[in-house]
């Protein structure tokens, strides 16, 4: 069965042969699955893929470098089957969970805080009324929030409700036989809680016909006739069945009862799951269904070293990221060493862009298929990686920008097309977006940091010495040319270390502490204007 949903892929026998020896984690993941169903063959129905979402609060980075990576995940695996096994991705999501605390990012939290307790899908919407169209609900709006990027980055999903597959009855068979098995749940659960939880423990949630409320209470569950029977928050005995909406399930229960409910073959999650991943798995078995494959990603730190959270807005937003950053370079972070943890915070966005264009002119360079398929473009792209010329770049237009103070793309416009006279927004669109994002960049995080130092005796008498050489170069002199009389300059004046003295350039010039390659950027803003940049820092 042949899948139309996801982007076409180029598919040749070397192709698929280099696939089955590629040691790119999406294809070592991807290749789980094919051995998962080597002996009896895929379902009819297909490959499920999943991944989870908890909209306590807006929707984060990571979030999305859940549906990134698990979309590399997938078309991995289709091209390991010729793209002949139908393949589906599903985004779920818990907004029937109770909730627990108030976000600090958020509107109106009068109105949060008197629902404490409720389903996210049943607590009014704090941001109705605040310049945004209100959903109904705070886990809606959240649900929309993660759904409109998603969208907007052109990702084949289907989108999933908690709320909708408890109340709708798709939940009703995997929750009538979660109460039979209610004693084989409480065998794997029990022995992981404390003494005094152990004493109250139910994996069933009733909603509280009361009150509304998710209630961690103690139930009597009957197997037989499908029901639970609590005290209410009236204080009032009641039973209800476990279909309909009436109840839920604790969260590590409701991991399992949903890969055996839906048939998930494959779900990624963070390292905060790793010591409960056995559970999910004997809970799922215990339903009577196989346990899904697995892959467990390192958590994103934010500039403090602290794991990002929905609560706290720590860490980039996703807007964050596009408002400096093209989509591709968020795409390559998402991508690169997963089980590394890693810093998410606004200093990492130059180097993921520059990163992103070098692995894209190092695909097309490439004269085999293993190469290209190890490259991570191949995966940020669905195997075709669209062909580039940036002739600058994204550092490089920071430092032309630092230097000029220029504050509109016209400006930088005009030193790009006197270093290379071919470059135009019209037919370089993408190197146009790459000038915007380093105008708004700057703006932000390069120029309120800048901090010029005056230089040393011996920096001085090497920046004057650097600025007569330069001088007297030819006007056509290439970066290379006036690279190399920059190291000369350093070598005749005394620094062991040249990477002091580039850093000397860049202190004293820039009002920063790195740059990129100073011949590079000499003929870049004009080797006159260079000059001129010299002697006025040494003056100031």
């Amino acid at each position: 069965m042949s899948n139309t949903s996801f982007s076409p892929l180029t598919i040749s026998d070397d192709l698929v042969d280099a696939a089955h020896a590629s040691k790119a984690w999406p294809f070592e993941e991807a290749r789980k699955i094919v051995k998962r169903y080597a002996k009896g063959g895929y379902p009819d129905h297909g490959v499920l893929f999943e991944t989870g979402y908890g909209p306590s609060g807006l929707p984060h980075i990571g979030t999305f470098g859940e549906v990134a990576r698990t979309t590399m995940v997938i078309n991995a695996f289709r091209l390991l089957t010729r793209d002949e096994v139908a393949v589906r991705l599903v985004c779920f999501s818990d907004d029937m969970d109770g909730m627990r605390k108030i976000p600090d990012n958020v509107p109106n939290q009068d109105v949060l805080k008197a629902n404490i307790g409720k389903p996210l899908s049943r607590v009014p919407d704090p941001f109705a009324g605040e310049g945004e169209e209100g959903h109904g609900s705070f886990g809606y709006h959240n649900n929309a929030k993660l759904r409109a990027f998603l969208d907007r980055f052109g990702f084949t999903y289907e989108f999933a409700s908690a709320t909708d597959y408890y109340t709708s009855g798709k939940f009703d068979d995997a929750l009538t036989a979660a109460a039979k098995k209610n004693d084989d749940i409480l065998a794997i659960m029990l022995p992981t809680l404390g003494e005094e939880r152990r004493a109250t423990y139910s994996p069933f949630l009733p909603i509280s016909p009361a009150s509304g409320k998710v209630l961690y209470v103690p139930c009597e569950v009957d197997g037989d006739a499908g029901t639970v029977t609590f005290a209410d928050d009236d204080g009032d005995t009641k039973t209800l069945p476990v279909t309909g909406g009436n109840v839920k399930l604790q969260w590590k229960p409701d991991f399992g009862m949903r890969w055996a409910a839906l048939g998930v073959d494959f779900e990624m999650y963070g390292k905060d799951h790793q010591n409960n991943s056995q559970l999910y798995d004997r809970i799922c078995r215990a339903l009577g269904a196989r346990a899904p494959e697995h892959f467990i990603y390192e958590l994103f730190l934010d500039e403090n070293g602290e794991k990002i959270s929905k609560s706290k807005g720590n860490g980039i937003t996703m807007d964050q990221w596009l408002a400096y950053a093209s989509p591709e370079s968020l795409s390559l972070f998402m991508y690169a060493k997963p089980k590394t943890a890693k810093r998410l915070h606004f200093d990492v966005i130059p180097r993921a862009v520059d990163e992103y264009f070098q692995h894209l002119a190092a695909y097309h360079k490439a004269d085999d298929e293993k190469t290209k398929l190890n490259n991570p473009v191949w995966h940020i792209h669905a195997g075709n990686p669209p062909t580039l010329d940036m002739p600058v770049p994204f550092s490089m237009l920071l430092n032309l920008v630092s230097a000029s103070n220029a504050e509109d793309k016209e400006t930088l416009w005009g030193f790009i097309s006197q270093y290379d006279a071919a470059a135009t927004p019209e037919n370089n669109p993408k190197l146009d977006e790459l000038v915007g994002y380093a105008i708004a960049y700057f703006r932000d995080f390069v120029k309120p940091a800048k901090s010029f130092r005056a230089p040393t005796d011996q920096e001085r008498s090497a920046m004057e010495d650097l600025a007569s050489r330069l001088d007297a170069m030819p006007d056509d002199a290439d970066g290379e040319a006036l690279q190399t009389e920059v190291y000369s300059v350093g070598k005749d004046h005394g620094f062991e270390n040249l990477r002091e003295w580039f850093q000397a350039l860049y202190q004293v010039l820039l009002g920063q502490d790195q740059g990129p390659r100073f011949g590079s950027f000499a003929a870049l803003y004009d080797k006159s204007r260079t000059v001129a940049m010299i002697r006025e820092a040494l003056e100031r």
